[in-house]
This record gives C-alpha cells, structure tokens and sequence, in this order.
C-alpha cells in the first residue's frame, strides 16, 4: 500500500486529496496547523477505508516545522510515495496597504516549504526510482495579478519551479506535476480577505475541489508536468497572456482586480 504526505490537508483542495486517495486504499500523513481538524480526518478515514493515518500538526512557514516533519516520517520508517505541496494562502490587496508581516509569511509558505520539502523528499524518491510530487499552483501562475502581487508571483515560482524539476526527473522515475487550478470551492477567499459583497465575488465560478483533485490524479497518471484544472474556462484564461502585450495585459488585469 502506498503512502501520500499532504500539506494543508485540513481544508479545501488537501482535504479532497486525503478523501479521494483513502478511498483508493492510500495511506495517509496529514500536514497542517490544525491539531483538531487533522485528528477528526484522520479517524474518518481510517475508519471508513481502514486505512493507515499520521497526523502531524505544524506551522509551515517555519524552517524548523518542516525538518520536524521530515523528522517525523523518517522516525516511523515511513516511505513516502506521493507528496502533496498544497498548504499555501493569498492575500487582497494593494502591495503597500498590506501587512508586510504577511506577505513574508506568504513567500515562506508558498515558496520556501514547497522547495524545502521537496528537497527533503525528491531524493529519497530518485533512490528508489519511484515516486511523485504534486505542488499546487494556480492560474494565477501565468500573468501578474496586481493587489495580489505576492501570491501570483508565488505561484509563478512554483509553476517553473515544478516544470523544470518535472525535466530533471522524467527519466528517474519520479513524476513532478504542477496544478493550475482557477477559483476553488475552500476557505481561500476568507484568509485572502476578498470583500465577498462585491458584485464580481458573488457572481465568481467556483469549482468543486473534488473535481479538482480527480483532474489531477488523472494528470498524474499521464505523467504531465502541468495540468490546468477547474473547467475549461481555465484554459483560456491561462492562454490569453500570450496573446497581448505585457503592459496591456497587466492593466486590464490590474482594473479587474481593483474593482472587485
């Protein structure tokens, strides 16, 4: 039976990937700071599928919360199989207007613990010559998004990031798939506090995370470095910033996200 470390498993996307994989008899190790939410879905599951679950409650923007849990999965003489980078959040907003504490807890998250624990887990993958990683981008990965600078640039990182290691690994035996997902049904919108009485939230098209999630097993499965997942309109939101000047595109853009 095979093993999946997911981050930010308490909520939204990652809590569709635990769900969807106990269901096909994966093993389970859930990352993320809830103690609480993390111990109820692992008894959920482990109940429902008869399935193995660790739990491992943690802080990820902290280097030390990431070594711990590497720590902890080498401890228990766990291999992990797939890992899961999905624990991340945005924020709304004029840069400047913004917290700049948070901003850097956003680059922490969405950067340096998917780099730091891919890099802790990618080599024990290419021992092997098994195993796959799945890091969760966004289509905010493929154009800047002004009053979200940081977390379209985050996602940026992470979309080149994943590709390239995707290029490095392919004949290594290990897949690297990068996710695009567009608006998701999650908690997102709260943490990124979007004013939800604006006419643009209300009538935004949200997908259902467990589609989100069954697209992108299925990506995995073809063994793709990047899969835009969410419905089709993602595909052309993804395309039309190779079709219009960078300045052109930035404004538009920037109008959209100002008014909403």
């Amino acid at each position: 039976m095979t093993t999946a470390l997911i981050t930010g498993a308490s909520t939204g996307i990652g809590e569709k990937f635990a769900k969807e994989l106990a269901s096909r008899q994966t093993n389970l190790v859930l990352v993320a700071r809830s103690q609480d939410k993390l111990d109820n879905l692992a008894t959920e599951l482990s109940s429902k599928y008869q399935i193995k679950t660790t739990v491992i409650a943690q802080d990820l923007t902290t280097t030390a919360a990431r070594k711990a849990v590497f720590d902890t999965v080498q401890a228990q003489n766990i291999t992990i199989d797939l890992l899961i980078n999905n624990a991340g959040f945005g924020d709304y907003g004029a840069f400047s207007d913004r917290p700049l504490s948070k901003m850097m807890e956003m680059v922490q998250l969405n950067i340096s613990a998917v780099v730091e624990l891919t890099g802790l887990f990618l080599p024990l993958m290419q021992t092997r010559k098994d195993g796959a990683i799945i890091n969760v981008s966004s289509i905010a990965a493929f154009q800047p998004i002004p009053y979200m600078s940081v977390y379209a640039a985050s996602k940026a990182f992470i979309l080149n990031f994943s590709e390239a290691l995707w290029a490095e690994n392919k004949d290594l035996g290990v897949r690297i798939l990068a996710i695009c997902p567009g608006p998701t049904e999650s908690e997102f919108y709260d943490r990124a506090d979007f004013p939800k009485s604006t006419t643009a939230f209300n009538t935004m098209t949200m997908a259902s995370a467990e589609a989100v999630v069954k697209e992108s097993l299925r990506a995995l499965d073809k063994s793709q470095s990047t899969a835009v997942v969410g419905g089709f309109k993602n595909q052309i939101i993804v395309n039309l910033p190779r079709l219009m000047p960078r300045d052109l595109l930035v404004g538009v853009v920037g109008k959209q996200f100002k008014h909403i």
